[in-house]
Parts: C-alpha cells; structure tokens; sequence
C-alpha cells in the first residue's frame, strides 16, 4: 500500500513537471508574436540556439516532417560565426505534423539557402538582441520570468519522455554525444518501472517451468570474466 501510494506520488510530481513544461513552451510562444513559431520550434526539437538560428531552408523536409541540423551559428566578438553543432556530428531530427503545417508559410517564400529564423532585417538573429527584444517581453508577459531559450530544450526532452520514447531516440534528437549525458541529465523523468519489468521476468520463469539458463549454459558468463565465484570480487 505504501509503495502504491508513493508511486502514485511520484507519478503525481512527473504530470505536474510535464504540465509545467507545456505551459512553458506554450505560454511563452503565445506572447513572442511573429516568433512564436520559433519558440515552438525549440520547445518540440529540442534544437539548441546556435542551431535554429543558424537552420536554412534546405534544412527543413516539410514532406518527410524532418529538420537536418548540420550547423549551428556563435556570437564570438560580436560576429555571427558559422560551425558545426556542438557534438560536431550532423543529426536529423523529427517534426509533429502540426508544425510541420505552421512552418510551410516561413520556408515556402524562400530560396534553399536563406535562412528560416532570422531578425526583422533579414540577417541572422543574435540570442542577445533576441532575448532583449522578444525573449524578454514574452516571458513576462506568459509570467514565466526566469526561463531561458535554453530552457526549452528541456521542455523538448521532457515531453518526449512523457510520450514514452526510449532514451536511446531522446539521445539522437537533442544530439548528445553519449547515451550517459542524456541519463545522467533525464533519467529521472523515467518512471520507476522495476516492478514490472521484475514481474516480466517472473512470468518468463513461470511459463518455462523456472528452467531458464544463459545461452551458451549455466557457466556462460564465466568465460567473459564474469564468474562470482571468486572471493571478494565487486559487484
């Protein structure tokens, strides 16, 4: 009963995280005006700054609903320099179908190279302009003062992780270079699923009348340095 009832607790806590989140993605984009879409955009790729300010048009597949990152722009003394992302690999990332629909009017008027998000001149939008002028104004008006671009990126993993993607998938789509930055930075958006997974196991024994041997035989492990039969040995 305990247990049940501190599952519940947890679960509790994890849908108020993921409603916070929304409001975040949502009620910031309602107020940014003509970058509302943008802010869309980073609340549900997961795309970092210097990759969405730097994605062009040859970069979005509106058919396959596919963003290519290949690049990422950085302010360094006060220049927009053109890079690599921040993992130096090149990633593809997915798109709901419903922005897929909202960014077709931003990439149709356009030439493959131009740019999709750009300042009111057409030039490259730099973060600190952008935060001053649009960022700022957004976030309090939503009444979520504090919350960063950046920020957004979290909202990104958090809703993918509420829909129930594998870890592995959330690692390629925020592009982190290994599997244990994603798990050390969202592992606990996972919900504790021990239980069920150890009742799976059970089942296993159960249907095959509790004879169930590594492949290659009892001692399988014991040939890769895997034996517990040495004193003293760590887990």
């Amino acid at each position: 009963m305990l247990r049940l009832a501190a599952h519940r607790r947890g679960r509790s806590h994890h849908e108020h995280d993921l409603r916070s989140r929304r409001k975040k993605g949502g009620g910031s984009a309602a107020a940014a005006g003509r970058y509302s879409t943008l802010i869309r955009t980073l609340a549900y790729t997961g795309l970092r700054w210097g990759e969405v300010s730097a994605l062009r048009v040859r970069d979005v597949d509106l058919s396959r609903r596919r963003m290519d990152v290949r690049r990422a722009f950085a302010d360094i003394g006060g220049r927009v320099v053109e890079g690599t992302p921040k993992s130096h690999q090149a990633r593809t990332v997915p798109l709901p179908r419903w922005l897929a629909a909202e960014l077709a009017p931003l990439v149709d008027s356009k030439e493959l190279d131009d740019l999709v998000f750009t300042s009111p001149d057409g030039g490259p939008l730099r973060k600190s302009n952008f935060r001053r002028r649009a960022w700022a104004p957004a976030v309090r008006a939503a009444g979520l003062d504090g919350l960063t671009p950046h920020g957004l990126r979290h909202t990104a993993a958090s809703l993918y992780i509420s829909a129930g993607t594998p870890p592995k998938v959330v690692q390629r789509i925020l592009g982190h270079a290994s599997i244990t930055v994603t798990l050390d930075l969202y592992g606990h958006l996972y919900p504790d699923e021990m239980d069920t997974w150890a009742d799976r196991l059970g089942d296993i024994a159960g249907n095959s009348g509790g004879a169930v041997w590594p492949e290659g035989g009892q001692n399988a492990g014991s040939d890769a340095g895997e034996s517990d039969d040495a004193e003293g040995q760590t887990p």
